[in-house]
């Protein structure tokens, strides 16, 4: 995925283009993710579901690779977000599911995911840089098969909707502070879209290399696993709305530090705040979204907080992001993304700060 921006700069297209087909999918996720989410717990064919999705992106990746052009691309783009958007909130549900009694422990699991993104940034970075850009792709549908094959040994026990689906769903929908949580998660990841959508163009724009770029994410990974080992207890010391707005508060710190460094070492020290950027942010989302939400809905819940991240707060991102780092560079557009975050963080403590005086 970081890897795709490079791709689409390659043919030649503009940066304003560049952010509309990366704006595109996570569009195609705010609806694509909890109408997967829903079927999934209507029918209770979570394992199906996910089998079909991942077969879907996998194909939909093959086509990527071998169209040109910005009007090619754009509908393989959609194809590729419509199956894309649904694996990462159906597997959370599904080992929310799995762990049953012990969904305190989700994080140790997550971890493995951080993990697997470690090992395969740097090896397909060094790829593409010895042989070209093709290997993203090469590497997505080997990866992606294994997954496919891990997904269909899952076991997940049914779950027992309390009432009729649509109730349980307006239910969910018309609490304000599941509400809220979602406006801020919506924030954070329109924030997060900038970082993902144009640092390795920023990274090119300095010179460095793919496998500079592979060993960036390598670092940024390996901050994460501490923060999702240890989400358990961060959860029960905090709690999901302060190590959210925890996550935002090092989400300004790492942007502006994005517009102030231009070395190799600094650069790396500062992907070490990835983990208590993004996994803050998804450890405490996940455990709201499960917590909020009613019996046999979990997906459901799920879809709804990834479409939100992943689905419109990335598409705005993506495209304002695209817009400003066309229009102004990377380094003003780094700390606009700063601003933003941190009007809505200001926002989020107003909110919470008003709800602890009424009650």
């Amino acid at each position: 995925m970081p890897f795709l921006p490079l791709f689409y700069a390659q043919q030649g297209i503009s940066g304003s283009r560049i952010g509309l087909l990366t704006g595109l999918p996570p569009l195609i996720s705010l609806l694509s993710a909890p109408l997967w989410g829903g079927f999934a717990d209507v029918s209770q064919q979570h394992r199906r579901a996910l089998l079909i999705a991942i077969a879907g992106s996998i194909g939909s990746i093959f086509l990527l690779a071998q169209v040109e052009g910005f009007l090619w691309l754009l509908p393989v783009v959609i194809l590729y977000a419509f199956f894309m958007a649904p694996v990462m909130p159906l597997v959370d549900a599904s080992v929310l599911m799995l762990l049953g009694e012990r969904k305190d422990q989700y994080g140790k699991q997550r971890l493995w995911g951080a993990v697997g993104w470690g090992i395969a940034a740097p090896v397909i970075g060094w790829l593409i840089g010895r042989t070209g850009i093709t290997w993203a792709f090469y590497g997505y549908i080997l990866i992606m098969g294994m997954g496919l094959l891990a997904a269909s040994q899952l076991r997940v026990s049914p779950v027992t909707i309390g009432q009729s689906f649509w109730r349980s769903l307006r239910g969910l929908l018309v609490n304000p502070t599941w509400t809220l949580f979602l406006l801020t998660a919506f924030i954070a990841g329109m924030g997060l879209a900038v970082i993902n959508n144009f640092f390795f163009l920023y990274l090119e724009h300095l010179g460095f290399s793919a496998g500079f770029m592979g060993l960036s994410l390598t670092v940024s990974t390996l901050s994460e696993l501490p923060v999702m080992f240890f989400a358990d207890r961060l959860l029960r010391r905090w709690g999901a709305r302060w190590m959210l707005m925890a996550s935002l508060v090092i989400y300004v710190i790492r942007t502006l530090g994005y517009s102030l460094v231009t070395g190799a070492l600094p650069i790396l020290l500062i992907q070490l705040l990835h983990g208590p950027t993004f996994s803050l942010m998804w450890m405490a989302g996940v455990a709201y979204a499960d917590e909020h939400a009613p019996p046999g809905l979990g997906a459901t819940a799920q879809g709804l907080l990834s479409g939100m991240v992943m689905g419109l707060g990335a598409a705005l991102g993506a495209i304002l992001g695209g817009m400003l780092y066309q229009g102004v560079g990377p380094i003003l557009m780094f700390r606009a993304a700063a601003l933003g975050v941190s009007v809505g963080l200001l926002i989020f403590w107003l909110a919470q700060r008003r709800t602890l005086e009424r009650g």
